[in-house]
């Protein structure tokens, strides 16, 4: 009988230390779940860290491949000054840029205004810095016909053919788009292509639409100014083949943005690498090269306000 009774109380004993054991596997429990909230905050701060690669991302307004090889020396020597491997990548269009840097799949955009505002508003992409081009931080779109065409107004482009970059570029389209719609009393672009003018060329380049008019594929280019130098080079005559009929209103330069992925930090370190280009004289001839930079200066999101009232006007209309 003694002997049942140690029995008993022995299994009362292990009840109790399982019991106990129990307990303390919950506590465990709490601070594994403690633990796990500490992973869970450390994920969220991986959304700001450095990626290995910095891609950078071009649109084309000259040939893709010209850029292309004219980016490797400003990627090679930033990367430089960053410590980490950049990469530069020419995209198909605006847009395709926009959307890679929504997909952080480019980091740092080299995009033009209405390209900055997209990406500002979809995205929440950071302007850090513009381009300085001929002591101005803005600049105009042209309208660029043969010198031999007759054409001598903005009522003579009537039922001609128009090239443009594509409908995404601020000066190739949006602007001049904007600037004939109110001329000539049209609501949309769709009107002011269809209504308007007797064709129209999606050419992909700014260098590419003056050459269709250089050709005679169309009557007039919209383009920045002035993209005939661009061209001397391949077109010795082209100042006096073709003419400027007119330009629009100032538009702000292009940027240098980023995405909002980036830490503040290295983003500063991103914005003083590029700063620092203005010292030296291979970098300016590189970013002359690259989209004739001749200057890099600080820029902040107010001075685009005037493309965003434009791209109001658009958004509901035209193809992206």
């Amino acid at each position: 009988m003694k002997k049942f009774y140690s029995l008993l109380i022995i299994l009362g004993l292990v009840l109790f230390l399982a019991a106990c054991g129990g307990n303390s596997d919950e506590d465990t429990g709490a601070d594994d779940s403690s633990t796990n909230g500490d992973e869970s905050n450390g994920e969220e701060a991986a959304e700001g860290e450095i990626p290995e690669t910095l891609v950078m991302g071009f649109v084309p307004s000259q040939d893709s491949d010209t850029i292309a090889d004219t980016v490797e020396p400003l990627a090679e020597r930033l990367g430089e000054e960053l410590g980490i491997n950049v990469e530069g990548r020419v995209m198909t269009n605006y847009n395709a840029l926009v959307e890679a840097m929504g997909a952080n799949q480019v980091q740092v955009g080299f995009i033009p205004a209405f390209g900055y505002v997209l990406a500002s508003e979809q995205y929440d992409a950071e302007v850090i810095l513009k381009s300085i081009r001929y002591g101005s931080g803005t600049y105009k779109a042209q309208y660029v016909v043969r010198s031999d065409s007759g054409i001598e107004s903005l009522e003579d482009l009537e039922g001609k053919v128009w090239a443009y970059a594509d409908q995404g570029s601020t000066s190739g389209y949006l602007f001049p788009a904007n600037q004939l719609m109110e001329e000539f009393g049209y609501d949309t672009a769709a009107e002011l292509e269809s209504n308007f003018f007797g064709g129209s060329i999606a050419s992909g380049g700014h260098d590419n639409s003056a050459i269709s008019v250089l050709n005679g594929d169309a009557d007039v280019a919209t383009t920045f100014d002035d993209v005939r130098t661009e061209l001397e080079e391949e077109y010795p005559t082209v100042m006096e083949d073709l003419s400027i009929l007119g330009y629009t209103d100032e538009i702000p330069n292009d940027t240098i943005s980023v995405t909002k992925e980036l830490p503040d930090e290295f983003v500063q370190q991103i914005k003083e690498a590029f700063l620092s280009f203005n010292d030296d004289e291979e970098m300016i001839q590189i970013m002359n090269d690259v989209y004739n930079w001749d200057e890099i200066d600080e820029a902040s999101d107010e001075e685009y306000d005037v493309v965003r009232e434009t791209y109001q006007k658009f958004k509901d209309n035209i193809e992206l």
